[in-house]
């Protein structure tokens, strides 16, 4: 995208825009980087050193056991006066969250409020049970989900009377649905917008079919941040993603978004541990920035159930750090790698919060 200061010498008018915008960019950059990283958002009891851990990481050829747990992926039970409450509040509204669902590892910290003190949940939208069935996720699946709730819009939009500054919705599939959900989705950002027009929503939102006409739906509908995640490398999609899900058709999907709102934040996620290899998971990020995305999160891929994919490795942090680096260096506005990372973290949102809002000023 914004690569070539060859636009800083050219004549036309929308050049100097180019220009302009390349500048802010750099700003934004310079200011990212001076805010906190992945570790401010994580105990403080965690060794950031695990270079000398000696179990095993890897599974070989005709292992049938699963990998031993490393220290690194360890997290504290959900407790506490916040938790409690955020889950009541949740269950009053009739709200399913991607945290309980997707069993994320990340919950007790997150809805505790951590040492940032601010909680924070991503709202599932359109039920709890999902059309497909890929090999990593432990939703439910269906291939009738109950019908929606016609009110789920207007209590996610209460959602935001804890507090928020910083929303994310995201949802199951809804094959069975023509629209495959989408106006459902916006329907739920425009009332979100409706009580806080200042408050940033990001939407991590399914590949509706590759439809045009739902992701434009989407991508207009007043969001910040649109999100589709591409999960694994090309290679292993058949064998992790649902057969529906194609690569390539998330390449496109959030290739349209950008084509459709130029002005929207794009991001993508990719689970590390299923058996890639490092040229596969450079040349997808390099697929994602072709694509137009601006925003990378990878994050180790943590076996839900016994019937699910067993886990070929477990990433080091080190190497973690190295795709980190990498990503800043392909270009893309912000990396996070780390092996607890998942598509939405607070210390992203905190990131993408500075993004958005200096972008807002630039405009006034």
């Amino acid at each position: 995208m914004f690569r070539h200061t060859k636009y800083c010498v050219m004549v036309k008018r929308s050049d100097f825009v180019r220009c302009n915008h390349t500048s802010r960019l750099d700003a934004i950059r310079q200011k990212l980087r001076e805010g906190p990283v992945f570790a401010d958002f994580v105990a403080e009891d965690r060794p950031k050193d695990w270079g000398e851990y000696e179990g095993k990481l890897k599974r070989e050829k005709g292992d049938k056991e699963r990998l031993r747990l490393p220290p690194w992926l360890k997290t504290t039970i959900p407790t506490g006066s916040k938790f409690s409450e955020l889950k009541q509040q949740l269950r009053k509204l009739k709200l399913s969250t991607v945290c309980e669902e997707a069993r994320c590892p990340n919950i007790g910290e997150c809805w505790s409020g951590g040492k940032q003190g601010t909680s924070t949940a991503t709202i599932m939208l359109m039920g709890d049970t999902c059309t497909r069935g890929c090999m990593f996720c432990s939703v439910k699946t269906s291939r009738a989900p109950p019908p929606l709730d016609p009110d789920e819009p207007r209590n996610t939009a209460h959602a935001i009377e804890w507090g928020l500054a910083y929303i994310v919705l995201t949802s199951v599939d809804r094959d069975d649905l023509p629209d495959g959900g989408s106006s459902h989705f916006a329907e739920t950002v425009t009332e979100i917008k409706k009580k806080n027009s200042q408050i940033l929503v990001e939407c991590l939102v399914p590949d509706f079919r590759g439809n045009r006409q739902s992701i434009e739906k989407i991508a207009n509908c007043g969001l910040d941040v649109f999100a589709h995640n591409i999960e694994t490398v090309e290679r292993l999609t058949p064998f992790v993603r649902d057969p529906r899900a194609g690569y390539r058709q998330t390449l496109k999907v959030l290739e349209t978004a950008k084509e459709i709102n130029p002005d929207l934040v794009t991001k993508s996620s990719i689970m590390l541990g299923l058996g890639e290899t490092d040229d596969q998971v450079e040349q997808t990020l390099k697929d994602l920035r072709s694509a137009g995305v601006d925003c990378v999160t990878l994050g180790q891929y943590m076996q839900p159930t016994k019937k699910h994919l067993k886990v070929f490795e477990y990433v080091s942090p080190a190497k973690f750090l190295q795709w980190e680096h990498r990503g800043k260096d392909l270009g893309f506005l912000y990396t996070a790698s780390g092996p607890l990372v998942r598509s939405s973290y607070r210390a992203g949102e905190f990131f993408i919060t500075s993004l958005l809002r200096d972008r807002r000023a630039s405009k006034q």
